[in-house]
């Protein structure tokens, strides 16, 4: 595992990553990639341990905004070839991503799958006739339609990070655990050092805050009003009865407001719940609430009539760190020069790290992204009323 807690802290650095999630760490990874490696990542814990581990891992690009859909293509064919473009395993599993609406949202199902289709994503509307041989195992009523992305899966969230780490560590990036940033020092109007809860000082005219749910404390720290708040989302897994569904594709299930997908060869993992606000990330229910588990069951039944005999294996809640768009912000902190933020992920960090990781490297050491036009998941949207909108009630597939 690369990290180095009992190694000495440096005094100075040409950065300082806060967070060591999958975000945190992809960031770390392009800018050593961009020739910047005299950095230092602080991680409260151990790389991972936040809402990275407990991620349910789905790799689509079904979303209701460019910037987004963009974001998820282009980080999906990295996890589809991981191992060349990073090196080191991302656990991807190609199983498809199928979406299923009701009759209230078929329009938005029409607009996004057209949009993804001119920013070149495979995607397309499937009909009935089309799910019996793409998917016979899943039922679709009457008032329903879909679509279909067949490059999309799920991925392991601890290896994709850990492998960030070692690779950014091979080219002499430093990657301190479980001694968590307790604040900022600023000079006027720019960040002059980072200090941690053991003492030390690290000088650097240069911090990214990518702490998931304690970003907005961190934050806060310097007179930064985020408007973040983390909520929790429940994960359950079903043992499978592999002699009648011997697999089955990712579904992203709007109409029944959940999602479920593979989980190894004879396994489910679902995703549901009703996204209870957490106002302290310390303390909140990490388990999973047996009434909603079981109406997560009930619905994974309807949709494929196969797992009714599927039983509860186990289970976990995470965060999700929201804004009020369910979009992350990606910029430098206005206000503070040298300050950065890449927070609010909403449920989408993972399967958006590798874009996020290139784009935020590159914002932070050239002053803008390369590939796609951050100013959407700009700090100053909420403030001038220029939210992004979803499609869907759903707001996880915002």
């Amino acid at each position: 595992m690369a990290s180095n807690p009992g190694s000495p802290i440096p005094r100075t650095a040409d950065a300082v990553i806060i967070g060591g999630g999958v975000i945190g760490c992809a960031i770390q990874y392009h800018m050593a990639r961009l020739g910047v490696s005299n950095t230092v990542l602080l991680e409260r814990d151990v790389l991972g341990s936040g809402s990275t581990g407990r991620s349910q891992a789905i790799c689509r690009m079904h979303y209701s905004n460019p910037i987004t859909t963009e974001l998820a293509w282009q980080s999906l064919q990295v996890f589809a070839d991981f191992d060349a473009r990073v090196g080191g395993a991302s656990g991807f599993v190609n199983t498809g991503y199928l979406v299923v609406v009701n009759e209230a949202d078929q329009g938005g199902l029409e607009r996004n799958v057209a949009m993804q289709q001119e920013l070149g994503v495979p995607s397309s509307l499937v009909s009935r006739d089309d799910l019996a041989s793409l998917a016979p195992m899943v039922t679709l009523y009457d008032d329903e339609r879909a679509a279909w992305e067949p490059q999309s899966g799920y991925a392991d969230p601890y290896q994709v990070t850990v492998s960030y780490a070692a690779r950014a560590q091979e080219s002499g990036a430093r990657i301190m655990t479980r001694n968590p940033a307790s604040g900022i020092e600023t000079n006027g109007d720019r960040v002059q050092a980072v200090i941690t809860t053991s003492g030390d000082r690290i000088a650097t005219d240069t911090v990214v805050v990518a702490a998931g749910p304690w970003s907005g404390q961190v934050l806060a720290g310097v007179g930064v009003d985020a408007p973040l708040m983390p909520v929790r989302h429940q994960v359950a897994t079903v043992a499978r009865p592999v002699e009648v569904v011997p697999h089955h594709p990712t579904v992203g299930d709007i109409s029944q407001s959940f999602s479920f997908r593979p989980d190894g060869s004879n396994c489910t993992t679902m995703g549901f719940g009703d996204d209870d606000e957490q106002s302290d990330p310390e303390v909140y229910p990490q388990g999973v609430d047996i009434t909603e588990a079981a109406s997560a069951r009930a619905r994974l039944a309807r949709r494929v009539p196969g797992m009714a005999d599927a039983y509860y294996r186990g289970g976990w809640s995470g965060l999700f760190t929201t804004t009020p768009d369910w979009h992350p912000i990606l910029d430098a902190v206005p206000g503070m020069a040298g300050l950065y933020c890449a927070i609010g992920f909403s449920g989408h960090g993972f399967k958006l790290s590798p874009a996020i990781g290139k784009s935020v490297a590159e914002l932070v050491l050239e002053g803008r992204a390369r590939d796609v036009d951050l100013s959407p998941l700009r700090f100053t949207r909420f403030d001038e009323g220029d939210l992004l909108e979803s499609s869907y009630r759903y707001r996880v597939l915002a």
